[in-house]
């Protein structure tokens, strides 16, 4: 999608702080912390939200997830804990129509969020 910030950090044409990538998604630092360690995993292909998931995109899902738990070990996150986040519309704070996956520790979460 040509005005999609996350398109354009996936095709390389915005400047990001990129942690990990790969042929299906991208890994970045957040610009807006909310934690320690705050990356946000995004695919390559253009999902609006987890509302426009299908079986056809599992591959997609499940690589995000994946590539969280990687960058997770690799910054010690694994044994003190982390938190993985889907916003879905405006209401749960989803500020770019790109689907994305929050990959948020280095501190202690409270509950309930929000």
């Amino acid at each position: 999608m040509d005005d999609c910030i996350f398109c354009k950090i996936a095709a390389g044409d915005v400047p990001a702080s990129i942690v990990k990538q790969d042929d299906l998604v991208v890994a970045f630092e957040d610009i807006n912390p909310q934690a320690p360690i705050h990356i946000q995993i995004i695919p390559r292909k253009h999902i609006p939200s987890v509302l426009e998931l299908d079986s056809a995109q599992v591959d997609i899902l499940a690589r995000m997830v994946e590539t969280a738990n990687e960058i997770a070990r690799e910054r010690g996150l694994d044994e003190r804990g982390f938190r993985l986040v889907f916003n879905c519309g405006p209401e749960a704070g989803q500020t770019v129509p790109h689907l994305h996956l929050h990959l948020l520790g280095g501190r202690a979460m409270s509950w309930p969020p929000g």
